[in-house]
């Protein structure tokens, strides 16, 4: 189900140092950018998606959507890229008080991520939710109300750095996915990644291609 009141951001702003530098999510994955799988899984979720990333801005050109800096320097972790969504959600799409955000290495997002989490932070009477498998928590993969990024702002440059240490002061429920033959939540560090995750992509464990069985609607990015 599309979240009408919801911003998409993937954060793809990281350094890339377990594979060896360069814009991650700009590898090829089954013959297309890994950026563009999850994008599949992003945008028929929210409103509209952005991208948060430093540098070039030209070198996405091909994805068409608006690309997010950074607005403190020193590339100060995912903290920062959620911060840039939040104040742009504010600047430019007033109508959407909510910001979904996941790292630009993650291709196999579940389908209904904006949804749960949403649900996860209704249930509980909290501000925030951040999605979860067994027990493991995926800081990075959350909703984030856009009333609290002055408190961010203020966090971030007072040196805060771990998402969970500074969402635990307000309230962050968790979304539980199952673990299953494939983490819906397996991001793509290193090359060694990438090729686990075409072969996953190839064949599931039934035999069906990763996503077909599981889409449910919405457009994909082009």
């Amino acid at each position: 189900m599309r979240r009408t009141d919801t911003l998409g951001a993937v954060l793809a702003g990281g350094l890339a140092r377990r594979m060896g530098g360069g814009d991650k999510p700009l590898r090829p994955l089954a013959g297309r950018p890994l950026l563009r799988h999850v994008l599949d899984r992003v945008a028929p979720q929210v409103a509209a998606v952005v991208l948060n990333a430093n540098g070039d801005p030209t070198r996405f050109a091909d994805y068409a959507l608006p690309v997010v800096p950074d607005g403190l320097p020193d590339n100060p972790g995912p903290l920062a890229g959620v911060l840039a969504a939040l104040d742009w959600a504010a600047e430019r799409r007033p109508d959407l008080p909510w910001v979904l955000t996941a790292p630009g290495d993650c291709p196999f997002l579940p389908f209904d991520l904006a949804e749960r989490l949403h649900a996860a932070r209704e249930a509980a009477g909290v501000p925030l939710a951040c999605a979860g498998v067994e027990g493991r928590t995926q800081p990075p993969i959350g909703v984030w109300p856009v009333s609290l990024r002055s408190a961010l702002r203020e966090a971030l440059l007072g040196g805060e750095r771990k998402i969970d240490r500074w969402t635990a002061r307000f309230g962050c429920a968790v979304a539980e996915w199952p673990a299953g033959p494939l983490d819906p939540f397996f991001n793509a560090n290193a090359p060694d990644d990438l090729a686990a995750a075409e072969e996953a992509l190839l064949r599931s464990p039934d035999g069906i291609p990763i996503g077909k069985e599981e889409r449910t609607g919405g457009a994909s990015q082009p």
